[in-house]
């Protein structure tokens, strides 16, 4: 009996000891690597905001940046900080873009109401060179919109409205919004029927992808939807810089329009793989952001042979 409990306690002994030397044998950065991704998990939910900001062609692109405020003024003023050259938002700015509005601008005052943001600048806003000068309005109007409470901004400069450009002697409206264009390109015959239509196309630094929106003035009144899709799928894009996946032989076959929705009805070349009817992230992306700025709709179906094979929410696109 006293053998057998000896022997028990032996065994435990060992089985004990056994188990201290795997834990041994384990390494410490296995553990280390366990914590790290329960902290990249912990932080997955950073909060995006979209930016327009100057790329390496001189074009005003798309593209975002984290945040922290959610409160709309904050926000505000914190999206705007990211375009100020030498602020401390700049070091937010993703490779391959720059701040647009001069070192030394501050912002005086910020005031939110009723969907219209006002913001008065210090007078070194207008510190730019001429070719830049409308351009940074339009980064202004199409970052401070980009949130999406805010549908239209008034800039003041010390105070005062600011409602022409000193140097290009351009005449602003009072109240800006994204009807005011970006990026423009004029494409007139006459000064009859003028109509401008923003489409976002592709373009890329190093590796990485981003949208450019361009709004493009001409005398064609077809609806805007058609002018996008023509805009996309033509063989020729005015600027070498930008892009657009979607193919040549896509064809906007109908368009339904209800209060919150755009059902549009393409052939089967809007497929990158037909089989597997696939379409492309950045076809996606260029027709979708491209309605986002041109129609009040809440979502975007895109259907071949009277099946849906995609849908999206507009307010939702990152």
């Amino acid at each position: 009996m006293i053998k057998k409990k000896l022997y028990r306690k032996i065994a435990v002994t060992s089985a004990a000891l056994f188990a201290l030397f795997l834990l041994y044998l384990i390494p410490k950065n296995e553990y280390n690597l366990d914590v790290k991704q329960e902290l990249s998990y912990v932080n997955n939910d950073v909060i995006k905001n979209e930016v327009f900001l100057l790329d390496s062609y001189e074009f005003i692109g798309r593209t975002e940046v984290v945040i922290n405020e959610t409160e709309i003024n904050k926000k505000a003023k914190e999206l705007l900080e990211v375009l100020i050259n030498g602020s401390a938002g700049e070091s937010k700015i993703p490779n391959g873009f720059k701040a647009i509005i001069p070192s030394g601008t501050s912002i005086n005052s910020i005031v939110f109401n009723d969907g219209i943001l006002k913001v008065d600048f210090s007078k070194e806003l207008l510190d730019i060179k001429e070719s830049l000068e409308e351009k940074m309005i339009e980064a202004i109007v199409f970052t401070l919109t980009s949130i999406e409470e805010i549908d239209k901004v008034i800039i003041y400069v010390e105070g005062n409205i600011l409602t022409k450009l000193p140097k290009t002697k351009i005449n602003l409206p009072s109240v800006l919004d994204r009807s005011y264009g970006i990026n423009k390109e004029y494409d007139l015959k006459n000064t009859s029927n003028i109509q401008g239509v923003t489409t976002y196309y592709v373009s890329k630094y190093n590796d990485n992808t981003y949208y450019v929106p361009v709004t493009k003035y001409t005398n064609d009144s077809r609806d805007k939807i058609n002018v996008i899709v023509e805009n996309l799928s033509s063989s020729h894009i005015y600027n070498s810089n930008l892009m657009s996946y979607l193919n040549n032989n896509a064809k906007l076959l109908s368009v339904e329009q209800s209060v919150d929705s755009l059902d549009l009805v393409f052939n089967s070349y809007i497929f990158s793989n037909v089989e597997e009817k696939h379409i492309l992230e950045e076809v996606l992306y260029t027709i979708n952001l491209s309605i986002r700025d041109n129609y009040d709709v809440k979502s975007v179906s895109i259907n071949v042979d009277e099946e849906e094979i995609y849908k999206s929410v507009l307010k939702t696109i990152e």
